[in-house]
């Protein structure tokens, strides 16, 4: 499913415009990206947390050449299923 797929299945499900629910859509796209750019974490109980997640410098090696390379730090988003997600499935 992709993100218009998304929006009118959120549409035919609530009664609300395609336009209202894009704009629902991309206000929680958004207010998640910017409380975990922030450093916090979101919790939907029952279906997931997203966290940031850091990773630390590392020395790696390019494939083509096998010089060694310096991988920064960086931080990564991290997605944890909830018990309700889990169950929906199983």
């Amino acid at each position: 499913m992709n993100k218009a797929e998304l929006v009118a299945e959120i549409a035919k499900n609530t009664g609300l415009t395609k336009v209202d629910s894009e704009k629902a859509t991309e206000a929680l796209l958004n207010t998640v990206a910017a409380t975990l750019k922030k450093g916090d974490e979101v919790r939907l109980v029952g279906f997931s947390t997203f966290s940031v997640a850091k990773r630390a410098a590392a020395e790696g090696r390019n494939p083509r050449t096998g010089a060694k390379i310096k991988i920064p730090a960086s931080k990564q988003p991290k997605f944890k299923a909830g018990k309700g997600l889990k169950d929906a499935l199983n």
